[in-house]
This record gives C-alpha cells, sequence and structure tokens, in this order.
C-alpha cells in the first residue's frame, strides 16, 4: 500500500448559517413584545433604521411651528438658570450640613421664615397678602401647592412589603437590643409565604450568639403581625395563629401534630386522638381550614401580565373565519436610503460602513415581513384544522402534530415550531397559546377518527365533576365509561391525565366529602 499525497476534487451541498440567516431564525421564534424591543435596539445601532410611527406629527401641519423653538427659548433658558441655580444652592446646604437660613446665627429659622414671608407680601401688595393666606394651607404655613416642598407623591401609601412590615414591628420593639438584632436577621431569611428559611443552630452560629437569645429574637419573630410568620413548618404556622387568637387548646393540638391523618381523611383515628365527639371534630376541622398556610403571601401583590394575542380569529359573515394578525403590537421600521446616499458622499470609509448598515436594515425589514407572513400561513392552517373546536368547543379538538401543519403549507417542522412558540391567538373562547391545539391522538375502538389528548382530558374532568356523591367513580369506571364512547384508552392513562389535571384519586374524594358531611 503506498502513501502519498494528492488533490481531490468534491462536491457536496451544505446549509451554512449565515448571520442573515441566523437573525431571521431568532426573529420567527421571538414574541411581538421581544421582538419590539429587539427591533428598538437595531433602531439605536443603525442610523438607517426609523421607526414606523402612526401617530402623525403636528408639527408639520402647523404653520408656526418653526418659530416655535424661538418662542420657548426663553422659558427654556430661564428654568435651566433657576434650576442651575437650585443645584448651587442644595450643594452648598450639602457643603455646610445646614440649611442657608440658618447662617445667620441671631436669627432662627421660624423667624426667618416669617420675615421671608412679611417680605413677599408686601412686595405682592394687597393681592399677595390673599395668596399668602392660601400659601400657608398645605403644610401649615410651611408653602403651598406650588412649593417645593409640596409633594403629591411621597403623601400617597406605598404597598409595603413583607420585609419592611416586620422590621418596622421589631425595631418598635422594647426587647434588648442583641435580641432585636437577631429578629431583624430572622426577617431576611424569610420567603415569601411567610417561612422561616433557616434553623436556629446555624443562626447561632453564624453571629456568634447563644442559643437562649436566637430563642428569644425567634419569640420576638413569632409575635409579629401578621400570625404565623417565622414558623418553620406548616403545623408551627397553624400552631401560632391560633395562640394568637387564644383558640389553641390541646384538642385542637392534638389535631395540628397529626395533620397527615386530616390529609389522608382518616378522621375517626383523628376523633380518638384528639378525644373529641363528631361535631367538636367538625368545628376543629372548619377552624383549622379558616386558618391562612401562608401568611406572607398577603404583603406580595405581583402586577398580572397581560397576555398580548399575536393573531385573531374572528367569525365572518359567511360563516367562516378571519385570521389577522396583531398589527397593534407589530414592530415596523422604514430604511432611510436617501440619507445614505447624502452620507455615503463624505468618503469610502463612510460609505462602506452605510452599505453595510443598508444591508442590515434591507435585511431586517425583509426579515419582519417574511415572519409576519410565516405567522399568518402557520395560524390559517391551525384554524383550518381545529375548525370544530372554534365552531364547538374543546369536545371537537383534533389530534394535530407539527408534521401535519408543515407538509399542508409546505415549510419544515422545525419552522412550524418556532412560530408556534411563545405565540397566542385571540379566539371567541378565549387566548390560547398555538402550542395548544397540537396534542397527542388516542385510537378509537371502532378505527374510526382518532381523539385528541386534552379532549379526553377534557371528558374525564367533566365526568369527575359530575360523579354523585354517592357514587365516585374510580379510574377503572372512568376507564369503562370512555370505551362505551369508543375512546381506547388504559388505565394508567387516565390517572396520568388525572394528576395532571390535581384531580384526587376517587378514594381521597370519598374521604373528603365524608369529611365535608361531618
Amino acid at each position: 500500500m503506498s502513501m502519498g499525497i494528492g488533490l481531490q476534487v468534491r462536491q457536496s451541498q451544505s446549509l451554512v448559517m449565515t448571520p442573515q440567516l441566523q437573525q431571521a431564525i431568532k426573529l420567527l421564534q421571538m414574541s411581538n413584545l421581544d421582538l419590539s424591543e429587539y427591533v428598538s435596539q437595531e433602531i439605536e445601532r443603525n442610523p438607517l433604521l426609523e421607526a414606523m410611527s402612526s401617530v402623525p406629527d403636528e408639527r408639520r401641519d402647523r404653520p408656526d411651528a418653526a418659530d416655535a423653538p424661538a418662542q420657548d427659548a426663553a422659558p427654556a433658558a430661564n428654568d435651566l438658570s433657576s434650576q442651575l441655580s437650585e443645584d448651587n444652592f442644595n450643594r452648598a446646604e450639602e457643603t455646610f450640613d445646614t440649611g442657608l437660613e440658618n447662617v445667620n446665627a441671631d436669627q432662627s429659622r421660624a423667624e426667618a421664615q416669617a420675615d421671608g414671608a412679611a417680605a413677599a407680601n408686601e412686595a405682592a401688595g394687597p393681592a399677595g397678602d390673599e395668596a399668602g393666606n392660601w400659601s400657608s394651607v398645605g403644610k401649615g404655613g410651611g408653602g403651598g401647592f406650588d412649593s417645593p416642598e409640596y409633594d403629591l407623591e411621597s403623601m400617597i401609601a406605598s404597598d409595603k412589603s413583607l420585609r419592611d412590615h416586620l422590621l418596622d414591628q421589631i425595631g418598635m420593639s422594647i426587647a434588648p437590643h442583641r435580641i432585636r438584632a437577631i429578629g431583624a436577621y430572622l426577617v431576611e431569611h424569610i420567603d415569601e409565604a411567610g417561612y422561616l428559611r433557616i434553623d436556629e443552630d446555624t443562626v447561632a452560629e453564624r453571629l456568634g450568639a447563644q442559643p437562649q437569645d436566637v430563642e428569644a429574637g425567634l419569640a420576638l419573630l413569632h409575635g409579629c403581625d401578621p400570625a404565623g410568620v417565622g414558623a418553620r413548618n406548616l403545623g408551627e404556622c397553624l400552631r401560632l395563629q391560633l395562640i394568637d387568637s387564644n383558640r389553641l387548646d390541646p384538642a385542637i393540638g392534638a389535631l395540628i401534630d397529626n395533620l397527615e391523618l386530616l390529609a389522608k381523611g382518616k378522621v375517626q383515628k383523628l376523633m380518638k386522638l384528639c378525644g373529641v365527639g363528631q361535631e367538636d371534630m367538625r368545628e376543629m376541622i372548619e377552624e383549622i381550614r379558616a386558618l391562612d398556610p401562608k401568611p406572607g403571601t398577603r404583603f406580595y401583590s405581583e402586577i398580572a401580565q397581560t397576555m398580548v394575542p399575536d393573531v385573531f380569529v374572528r367569525r365572518n359573515a359567511m360563516g367562516g373565519w378571519n385570521i389577522e394578525l396583531n398589527t397593534d403590537t407589530l414592530p415596523r421600521v422604514l430604511v432611510n436610503e436617501r440619507y445614505a446616499a447624502e452620507v455615503a458622499k463624505n468618503g469610502k470609509e463612510v460609505k462602506a460602513y452605510l452599505s453595510e448598515c443598508l444591508q442590515s436594515a434591507n435585511w431586517l425589514a425583509k426579515s419582519l415581513d417574511q415572519r409576519a407572513r410565516t405567522i399568518l400561513r402557520v395560524s390559517s392552517e391551525i384554524v383550518r384544522q381545529q375548525d370544530g373546536f372554534f365552531e364547538y368547543g374543546i369536545s371537537e379538538l383534533r389530534p394535530l402534530n407539527l408534521k401535519t401543519v408543515a407538509d399542508a403549507i409546505d415549510m419544515h417542522e422545525s419552522t412550524v415550531s418556532r412560530v408556534t412558540s411563545n405565540k397566542y391567538i385571540s379566539t371567541t373562547r378565549g387566548v390560547f397559546e398555538l402550542k395548544f391545539f397540537f396534542t397527542a391522538a388516542i385510537g378509537s375502538i371502532d378505527g374510526g377518527d382518532a381523539y385528541s389528548a386534552e379532549s379526553v382530558r377534557h371528558k374525564i374532568r367533566k365526568m369527575i365533576e359530575e360523579e354523585p356523591t354517592d357514587a365516585i367513580l374510580s379510574d377503572d369506571r372512568i376507564v369503562s365509561i370512555l370505551r362505551e364512547e369508543g375512546v381506547d384508552i388504559a388505565r394508567r392513562t387516565v390517572a396520568k391525565y388525572r394528576e395532571s389535571m390535581d384531580i384526587p384519586s376517587s378514594v381521597q374524594r370519598r374521604r373528603r366529602r365524608a369529611e365535608n358531611a361531618l
């Protein structure tokens, strides 16, 4: 076998991921909100890109628009001078660590304010007296509504966090300083639900404190509002709330110690452990349920994020469906080629830079247009495939996968997957993610059309919600009913769907209803 160096010519095809292609793919899987942020960044980076606004420029239509800057120049200059003077005034106060009105040691601040008000009234005349009387309304003589001291925003009460709420209570406590310091340290380890996520030994080791001091700091925290905050577990949280309401007795204390039996519905065993009758057990259970298992959540008011649809589906006059894009959230850009042509005359380097910017701007505009068209095509095919859902509801949702939609519109599955990610469609039945319409298929016993997994889940939930009190449906019974309707499904599949919908088992539902019947 001879070895040597030689040249060979081969021809092959390969897909090269150019930066432009990567950008187009990236834009395709973005939501409209993320896309708007991305386009805004591109507009700041590229001087040839302009945001296309649908709001007309009123200044262009006004004949005196050119004179407006000259007319506003004087007030702007005065505002700037007053702002600079105020900055110098504040800087001087910070330097001397006092106000300039206190420089005269022989005169108090109140006297200085009175002299200043009197001088202002004398200069203003009779009208100034009346204005001076009204100026004292704001802060008892400390300035009126026009005074810089009057800040309406500072008067509006803001929501206080759980941390600040607890620290305020600990700060006002009469406990020794070291105990208050330990309590403040424990506050820093309170989670959103109000539970303490650090043990006493760790606190004693980190702070170098005595165990009894840590216990005292923990007791200080447990005495704060809301009741139950600082608990290490659910039982302690409920116990602290009962202590706060003076409702803790040995019977209900035994019930709290055996919460796992209550969760399993073993009421008879609990009655023996607590030494109470059926009526007393029912009242204790109602009292436990009235407590707050997460006392800290009331201080966390997160702003609900509105789900912005990317596509609208509405019924038309012919009985079909109209599909249109949500243009209000779609960013639109313009490429300023005239500006590029004018600036390109300044030299070769500028021309090369603008040529690159122009190419990038044109590709972005083309990618945005292609993205909108692709979303519209995919959404239209989904509506066509799932017309039964839009007409009759979730019971008529059909099995659908990415390949079916991709073959119908002559696209690749990966493209359809990117289009349906983080995209929402607004229908007459609500707002849904495009991924919602892609569900697995469950076979039919008679060999007919398959059933959608989502529609089968809906059937299971509806059957359990409508089950009689004295005839709880087991998973086996649900399988039998579905098979009678033609759905070929296994028992473990029913159990999996039931658990995914947070529906308890038949045994747990039976115990819960027996507990409610007490």
